[in-house]
């Protein structure tokens, strides 16, 4: 198979037009036409993943996060995405990125999240017109939970080992907003949809003072998205059993806790 394929393949399930309008998902780097045999898929494409995926012989990288935000004014060794293009291209291996399109797709990262949380009845946060695509989800636990038992489910689920979240008071938690990544900007749409609580990657200081008592979970950016490789995977092997997908074993984080 050629690149094209794997392009066609992931925007079957993550169209570009899902995308948000600040957002590069694509072919970051190579030739629709180049031959494909062995996938790496990573939640970021770093120097040393672009190393790992010539290690092992993959001609082919696809992250969630895209490699190339802007455009590059030169291709040389002055930032790592320059070396990460370079090195790439050299050994003649392509990028793929599926960032928002992911995001906002039915059955992409969202919707992952809530699967493992175990969410039911989903509904968009906030859709996007015309699509049944949208930014963040919302859904009902099977049953009930207290704010604290919640938090320790949701820390245990997504290996986070600090926790940020607003005061507990106790309260049940039944109907849940998220959104991976940086989705602070959905928090008055949990508000006004009743949510009990609102999980996302990243949120700001004054958003724990304007939750209207909503509990806020911050599970930290990669830990809220981390389960994308197995999502990008997952879709791979299923379109093409006889293909040879690898997941990174490198943790990309770049975010580290003082121990």
């Amino acid at each position: 198979m050629i690149v094209r394929d794997i392009v066609s393949a992931i925007e079957s399930a993550a169209p570009l037009r899902l995308q948000d309008d600040f957002d590069n998902s694509g072919l970051q780097v190579g030739f629709p036409g180049a031959e494909v045999k062995k996938v790496l898929v990573c939640l970021d494409v770093t120097e040393a993943v672009v190393d790992e995926a010539a290690k092992k012989g993959c001609d082919m990288i696809v992250s969630h996060h895209p490699l190339l935000f802007h455009a590059l004014k030169q291709v040389s060794d002055s930032t790592y995405q320059q070396r990460c293009v370079c090195n790439a291209l050299s050994k003649g291996i392509a990028i793929y990125s599926a960032h928002t399109s992911l995001d906002n797709a039915r059955e992409g990262v969202n919707f992952e999240m809530a699967r493992r949380i175990g969410l039911l009845d989903l509904e968009w946060l906030l859709p996007k017109d015309g699509e049944d695509a949208g930014s963040g989800v919302i859904g009902v636990l099977p049953e009930p939970e207290t704010d604290r038992a919640f938090l320790s489910r949701l820390q245990d689920t997504f290996l986070v080992r600090d926790l940020r979240h607003s005061e507990c008071s106790g309260r049940m938690i039944q109907k849940v907003a998220l959104c991976g990544g940086a989705g602070a900007f959905l928090m008055r749409d949990a508000i006004r949809k009743r949510a009990d609580c609102f999980i996302t990657g990243e949120f700001h200081y004054h958003d724990f003072f304007e939750n209207d008592g909503m509990l806020l979970a911050e599970l930290g950016h990669y830990e809220s998205e981390q389960y994308t490789i197995d999502l990008l995977a997952g879709l791979l092997k299923e379109r093409f059993p006889g293909l040879d997908v690898q997941l990174t074993s490198l943790n990309t984080n770049p975010i580290h806790n003082l121990i």
